[in-house]
């Protein structure tokens, strides 16, 4: 069964048409996407600009061009990202943005959370969840540990407090694994629980560097750090999707192209069982 898609950051940013595009070419049906470009400037690469800017929410033709793309290729929008439960923010600002995720035919809309009161953060999601689900999309909560959902306990209590069946759980193998997750957590689990993955190597222990620059841009190739990711494999459902979340941001300035970039992680991910 082909379940694996191409994840945004493992591209960071790749316009929309061309990432849809890229994923057909190598053999994948689906994609990640947020709204708009990703800036790799705030993150401390002001060097590195590799697409010109773009924005799915303020550009209708560019809607348009990449729901002919999706049409055009058979690939779908696995994942829309960007999406988050924070302090002093309430996500009904966000149903524009849904809006526009699910007019592109979005599958799954997946949120993060800063918002450390967990009672406020609970309601948060139960409201994001109906929004979401309204517009007839799933809706999926991950967790990384240094997120005040930091744990699969911490994303099971929001699936509990929204509803069975309204919410599903994210697992990405970096957070997973170095929340202190197992493989046979994920054994024990209701299979409707597990709503997506994401796909990635790294070392066991943290190299030093901050959890989330290592996250967003040091992660590893499939088969080349510690995980164990053929057992991790093996114990997801045989539906659930799986989105190749691999940035390697060093490799891009060095001169490798993204297109070589997402070739070799799609080999890697295939020559392990994905």
């Amino acid at each position: 069964m082909n379940r694996l898609g191409i994840e945004m950051l493992t591209l960071l940013g790749m316009p929309p048409v061309e990432h849809v595009e890229l994923a057909a070419e190598l053999g994948c049906v689906s994609i990640s996407t947020g709204l708009m470009r990703m800036p790799l400037a705030p993150f401390g690469y002001p060097d590195v600009e590799l697409y010109p800017d773009w924005s799915l929410a303020e550009d209708p033709a560019l809607r348009r061009e990449t729901k002919a793309a999706l049409r055009d290729t058979g690939v779908h929008i696995g994942l829309g990202e960007g999406f988050r439960v924070c302090p002093e923010q309430d996500v009904v600002d966000a149903a524009g943005q849904l809006d526009v995720m699910a007019d592109l035919g979005a599958w799954r809309i997946n949120a993060i959370c800063t918002e450390h009161d967990l009672p406020r953060a609970h309601d948060q999601y139960a409201m994001l969840a109906e929004m979401v689900t309204a517009r007839g999309m799933q809706f999926i909560v991950e967790f990384a540990p240094p997120h005040a959902l930091n744990s699969l306990e911490a994303a099971l209590a929001v699936v509990d407090h929204v509803g069975p069946g309204r919410c599903r759980i994210m697992f990405d193998t970096m957070h997973f694994f170095r929340s202190g997750g197992e493989v046979a957590d994920i054994e024990e689990l209701d299979p409707t629980v597990i709503g997506y993955a994401q796909m990635c190597d790294v070392p066991q222990q943290s190299p030093g560097t901050s959890y989330m620059q290592e996250a967003m841009f040091e992660r590893m190739v499939p088969g080349e750090g510690e995980l164990p990711l053929r057992e991790w494999l093996a114990a997801l459902p045989l539906d659930c999707e799986i989105g190749l979340e691999v940035p390697m941001i060093e490799r891009l300035r060095s001169g490798m192209s993204p297109r070589e970039h997402a070739a070799e992680v799609v080999a890697a991910a295939r020559a392990l069982g994905a």
